[in-house]
């Protein structure tokens, strides 16, 4: 079952990286699409699985990207509603994604963080 379940996100991630591609970065603001096809590669680490380089280059992007408070609340709702739509995510893993990384992210990543706070 939980393969099933997997295979419409799997649809709908691929979509968003192919679209990804196509779209210009600069300047423009952050969308959900750009945020998930930065993080597509940490869902399996989230999920238990060992960490890949993709999903910290992903990370590094996404904070890169993420210049002004707008963009950083876009991508934290972006994360909360990514992260309540996939099963098997550990939050404890979440919270250690930045320092597995080695980057810092500006607020806790957690299914209750209000992004209408985050500077």
């Amino acid at each position: 079952m939980a393969g099933s379940a997997l295979h419409p996100v799997a649809l709908v991630v691929a979509t968003a990286v192919v679209l990804l591609a196509a779209a210009p970065r600069g300047g423009e603001a952050i969308t959900c699409s750009q945020v998930y096809g930065d993080l597509i590669s940490c869902v399996g680490y989230l999920q238990g699985g060992p960490i890949k380089p993709q999903c910290c280059s992903g990370i590094k992007s996404l904070i890169a990207a993420a210049r002004t408070t707008q963009d950083r609340r876009t991508a934290c709702g972006c994360i909360k509603t990514a992260a309540a739509g996939l099963s098997g995510i550990d939050f404890g893993r979440v919270s250690q994604l930045p320092g597995q990384c080695g980057v810092s992210v500006p607020y806790k990543i957690s299914p209750n963080v209000d992004c209408s706070k985050i500077n």
